[in-house]
C-alpha cells in the first residue's frame, strides 16, 4: 500500500539518488550519446575470412555489431567449416557463445571437449584458457557476444593442437 510516509520516503531517496547523480557528473562529464536507432541492415557489414593466426581451418566471421561508447558489447556470427576451430583463448569479460547450427566443440583448459548443439548457450568467465569449433565431420554456427575493455575483447594464443582437438 503506497502512502504519504512511503512517497515522502522515496522522494527523498530520489532527491539523494539525484545529488548523487549530480555530484559523479561534476567529477567526470558525461559523454554525449547519440539518442537515435541504429539499424545494420543484412549485407551492409562484408563477411571476413578468419585469420590463420587465430584460427585452424576455413573460418568465416559475419561481424553483426560493435556498440558505440559507453557501451562496450559486440557480437559476430562464427561459422567453422568441419575440422576448423579457434586458438586458445581468454576474454577479459567473458564471453557468451549462442550455438546456431550444426554440431561443434568447446573445451576449457583442463577440461574435457564439449559437444555443442544448435540452441546450447556456453559462457566463459572472464580470464578462462578456452577454445571452440566444428565438430571433426560436421561444420558449425555460433554467434560470439562479448565485451571491451579499453578497446579489447580477446588475448589470443597458441593454436590448439590436432592431438588436443581430437581428444
Amino acid at each position: 500500500m503506497i502512502t504519504r510516509r512511503n512517497v515522502l520516503v522515496a522522494g527523498g531517496a530520489a532527491t539523494l539518488i539525484s545529488l548523487n547523480f549530480k555530484s559523479a557528473q561534476a567529477i567526470e562529464p558525461a559523454k554525449e550519446v547519440s539518442m537515435d536507432m541504429d539499424i545494420k541492415r543484412n549485407g551492409s557489414r562484408p563477411s571476413q575470412k578468419g585469420s590463420g593466426e587465430w584460427f585452424t581451418g576455413a573460418v568465416r566471421i559475419d561481424p553483426l555489431f560493435s556498440a558505440p561508447e559507453p557501451a562496450r558489447t559486440g557480437a559476430g556470427q562464427v561459422t567453422f567449416e568441419p575440422g576448423a576451430r579457434t586458438a586458445w583463448h581468454t576474454h577479459p569479460l567473458g564471453q557468451t557463445l549462442i550455438i546456431t547450427a550444426g554440431l561443434g566443440w568447446v573445451q576449457r583448459e583442463g577440461g574435457p571437449v564439449e559437444e555443442v548443439r544448435p540452441g546450447d548457450v556456453v559462457w566463459f568467465p572472464p580470464g578462462l584458457k578456452h577454445w571452440h569449433g566444428a565438430s571433426s565431420t560436421t561444420a558449425m554456427t555460433h554467434i560470439a557476444v562479448q565485451e571491451s575493455v579499453g578497446g579489447k575483447n580477446v588475448d589470443w594464443m597458441e593454436k590448439v593442437t590436432d592431438e588436443q582437438y581430437r581428444k
